[in-house]
């Protein structure tokens, strides 16, 4: 596994969700993504499938432990 792949810690219901937990992370040094596909930018805010928050493997275990995943 690479140093800097990123790692899916959890799947949203929405885009607010995600970034809600996104800013969490930040707020403890982590950097984290969200990927989700809004149609192309059509539709800013609803997505078309699976909404993730995304983590570089070597932030995994701390970034669960921030948001209280098991």
């Amino acid at each position: 596994m690479a140093a800097d792949e990123l790692i899916e810690v959890i799947e949203c219901f929405s885009t607010a969700e995600a970034e809600l937990a996104r800013a969490h992370l930040a707020a403890e040094g982590i950097d984290a993504t969200v990927a989700a596909d809004d149609i192309g930018g059509m539709y800013p805010g609803v997505s078309a499938g699976r909404i993730r928050l995304l983590v570089r493997s070597e932030d995994v275990a701390t970034a669960k432990q921030v948001l209280e995943i098991e």
